[in-house]
């Protein structure tokens, strides 16, 4: 996001979070394989890179690439990470740091007091002073990420403290923002949500009496765990050789703000969320986005994938017959040869395809979940004109991004956001619709019936919390090399 937002050539969409998954097991068993087939059904949450580390009785095993989950994992080595009691595990997408593999998580820390590994969703907003304060007093970082200040803060308190469990806790006092956690010490495995609850984080238990803890449910249903409630806000939950336990000094500290982008986009819709339905919460916003903006239309098609729910609301509460619109080519995985930008301005486009006979002559309502440059919906708008589309009438389940996001959504420069620039008309004409509508923030907020407190920051919200001097991605990127050259 370099360039104004007028310029269509550079493609941008939001992307999606991290995902974590952990199991404490009580007997050694293959937890490698439940790790895999976890992180396999997060793999939504993270493309560029998968990690697992397996805890065998205080032996840390890890293995962490680049890639998705069936690229970096095959049998041979799920095999050599070898059984264990616990394993945490991790999909990711960089927000703060880049994709460089020294930033793949699982992290693993060695410190005087034994092991820990660390899996994270999420983002600091502190993060830049923390790590001025850890380097000042002599820590030295392999990482470019906000994850490892997170891992060297409780490091810290775990030297002062008489277990793992207060030294997260301890911890939680000093780090800000947004944060779902997994981590292993040789003997525990700990979950912990900060106190606004910005990300999921959800505990099931597996008939043999495993406790697992993943970002969403639909991991839980992978690896045969039964869903049995969401970690609280600012709860730390620990599980060892006596069972579970949990730390809620830390809960009703602050308000509830959970973003409500992982009803709209993040999460699964076969997920269930602080106890509602991912799919029923996008099919609602369809349903609101039929009364804020009705329109005289022949069919309803949505955006793979999280377009599509949305598009079965709109097409019920406005009585349009709803259709798959797109097939979507899901077998696009690092080793893909990307369009080259002539290419791609000639039309070559492998991820998605309309569907001629469904839109070809018809007034054409398209829903997709947000727009952000509008380079991406352009392309799957003149992918449909090219198609017969009759008439484009754009319904947005979303409202106009104004403002960045400081919580790990990757949205970080207000000036790169197309509605900060134009209205709702002018994007209408720049990206090739006969009509443009969004969900307005008043019904975004009730996608799961009240309002229970979400954060809607990046659409005109308040922050929650104190914001950083810069929302950069790379921000200890830029760090590294200004200190490169002194």
């Amino acid at each position: 996001m370099r360039n104004g937002p007028a310029n269509l050539s550079a493609d941008r969409h939001i992307h999606e979070e991290c995902g974590v998954f952990g199991v404490y097991a009580p007997e050694r068993t293959d937890v490698a394989a439940l790790a895999y087939y976890g992180l396999y059904a997060l793999q939504h949450r993270g493309q560029e890179s998968a990690g697992i580390v397996v805890n065998d009785d205080g032996l840390f095993s890890a293995y962490r690439e680049v890639g998705l989950v069936n690229e970096v994992f095959d049998t041979d080595r799920l095999n050599t990470l070898g059984e264990g009691n616990i394993v945490v595990g991790h999909v990711r997408y960089a927000t703060t740091g880049s994709d460089h593999k020294r930033n793949l998580q699982p992290l693993v820390i060695n410190h005087h007091k034994g092991r820990m590994a660390l899996a994270h969703n999420g983002n600091l907003t502190n993060a830049f002073q923390l790590r001025d304060m850890l380097e000042e007093q002599g820590s030295v970082f392999h990482t470019t990420t906000d994850s490892e200040v997170i891992a060297y803060i409780i490091v810290q308190e775990r030297l002062r403290c008489g277990s793992i469990e207060e030294a997260v806790a301890a911890a939680m006092d000093r780090i800000e923002g947004a944060y779902s956690l997994v981590i292993s010490s040789p003997t525990k495995l700990i979950a912990a949500r900060d106190p606004n609850g910005f990300r999921p984080l959800c505990i099931g238990r597996r008939g043999d009496g495993s406790i697992v803890f993943a970002s969403e449910s639909c991991a839980l249903d992978a690896v045969g765990a039964a869903f049995e409630r969401d970690v609280l806000p600012g709860e730390i939950v620990i599980v060892d050789e006596n069972g579970m336990r949990s730390d809620k000094r830390r809960c009703n500290t602050a308000p509830r703000r959970f973003c409500v982008f992982e009803y709209i986009y993040f999460s699964r819709p076969d997920s269930v969320i602080e106890g509602a339905s991912v799919s029923l919460a996008r099919q609602r916003a369809g349903e609101f986005l039929a009364e804020e903006h009705p329109v005289e239309a022949d069919v309803v098609v949505g955006v793979p994938d999280s377009g599509l729910d949305a598009a079965l609301g709109y097409a019920r509460a406005s009585g349009i017959p709803y259709a798959i619109g797109f097939t979507k080519n899901k077998y696009i995985g690092r080793t893909f040869i990307a369009p080259t930008q002539g290419q791609r301005e000639t039309g070559v486009d492998i991820k998605l395809n309309p569907i001629r006979p469904v839109v070809e002559g018809k007034r054409v309502v398209l829903i997709d979940d947000s727009i952000v440059r509008g380079t991406t919906c352009r392309r799957t708008i003149d992918m449909l004109r090219r198609a017969g589309a009759r008439e484009i009438h754009m319904r947005v389940s979303a409202p106009p991004f104004v403002a960045p996001c400081f919580y790990g959504t990757d949205i970080d420069s207000a000036e790169n956001l197309i509605a900060n620039h134009h209205t709702v008309q002018e994007i209408a004409d720049i990206i090739g619709v006969d009509s443009l509508g969004y969900l307005s923030v008043e019904h975004l907020v009730r996608l799961t019936g009240e309002d229970t407190g979400f954060c809607t920051a990046c659409f005109g919200g308040e922050y929650p919390t104190s914001i950083p001097n810069s929302g950069e991605k790379d921000r200890f990127e830029q760090k590294i090399h200004r200190a490169s050259r002194g």
